[in-house]
């Protein structure tokens, strides 16, 4: 199958037929996935259905070079997390490949980066080597075309003017910034902002006490004068990005999905409306794993959109741990 067609629409039947020559192709070609798989009893002779493969815990990246495919390698992303806590690795074997399904999942969502002046308030991010999130923004920002967009550190006025200057003009914009961040800008410099997409990325990392999604959105909408906050979910192990326009429900481009999981039995699942942990199949992760467990807590509902709601008790700040390979 010629890579192009990993990112692509998907008929439900096209999308399991893909997600099982994928897993097939992970358990000859990766010698991490493939032990993980084995220790369950689960070669693909024994899987058929979606929900016969294994999930890879996001935390065989913290100890692991989970790949599929053969060095040398474009880029190491490295997840964020508290000082002393060891960061998950992914190697990414083609950062064209990794960029085309970015701007596939954006453009799918939110139209062409052409479109939007991108400014990114991202200092935790920025502060440290090896970010995907940094990269995303990056990259969008070149694609924009648009000098005005930009990074900013700590210099929340200038963030203000800017888009003070930019709301002036009617100008198109989106504002990416993890929760903390977006938090302190609100509280200093309240303004209204109507040409404005706020897209919050999570992130508080101790900076202050973690609020219910809910809590955050409707203090970002009261001081930023937006009718709705938007949200990226994506990670570090992940290639693709999944996007929320609002009330924090969640939907995947065409080439991924989100299963969930019971949390009682991490093999089984429960129907939407029922809460569990988070699966997901990303099937633009083709050189590294396309099956991951992550340790958030969510819900899934009849039309696919998903929610979350949380980490589970006694979880670090970013891995799963509910099964490990020894």
């Amino acid at each position: 199958m010629h890579p192009k067609d990993w990112i692509r629409p998907h008929s439900p039947r096209q999308f399991k037929e893909r997600a099982l020559a994928l897993f097939r192709y992970q358990y000859r070609n990766n010698a991490v996935y493939r032990r993980f798989c084995d220790l369950l009893g689960r070669s693909p002779a024994k899987v058929q259905r979606l929900e016969d493969i294994p999930f890879l815990p996001v935390e065989m990246f913290k100890h692991h070079q989970v790949v599929s495919a053969p060095p040398p390698y474009d880029a190491e992303f490295l997840s964020s997390g508290t000082t002393g806590m060891t960061p998950s690795r992914h190697w990414v074997k083609d950062s064209a490949w990794y960029e085309r399904a970015l701007v596939e999942g954006f453009k799918h969502f939110y139209g062409p980066p052409q479109d939007y002046v991108i400014l990114a308030l991202l200092p935790s991010y920025l502060e440290r080597k090896g970010s995907s999130l940094v990269y995303m923004a990056r990259r969008l920002m070149q694609l924009s075309g648009r000098p005005e967009s930009g990074f900013y550190l700590h210099d929340l006025e200038a963030l203000r003017d800017q888009l003070v200057r930019l709301e002036a003009l009617g100008t198109q914009t989106l504002l990416l910034g993890v929760s903390f961040a977006l938090m302190d800008f609100a509280e200093r410099f309240p303004v209204s902002l109507r040409h404005t997409i706020v897209m919050e990325t999570g992130g508080m990392k101790g900076r202050r006490r973690e609020p219910v999604r809910e809590e955050l959105h409707a203090y970002l909408q009261q001081r930023l004068g937006v009718p709705a906050v938007h949200s990226e979910y994506g990670m570090t192990e992940l290639l693709s990005q999944a996007y929320s326009r609002g009330h924090g429900l969640f939907r995947t481009p065409p080439w991924m999905k989100v299963l969930i999981r019971d949390p009682e039995d991490p093999l089984d699942y429960v129907p939407p409306g029922r809460s569990g942990g988070i699966n997901i199949i990303d099937l633009a992760n083709v050189h590294s794993c396309a099956f991951l467990s992550v340790q958030d807590l969510g819900r899934l509902h009849p039309d696919g959109s998903f929610e979350v709601l949380g980490r589970f008790e006694g979880s670090d700040i970013r891995g799963c741990n509910l099964l490990v390979v020894g």
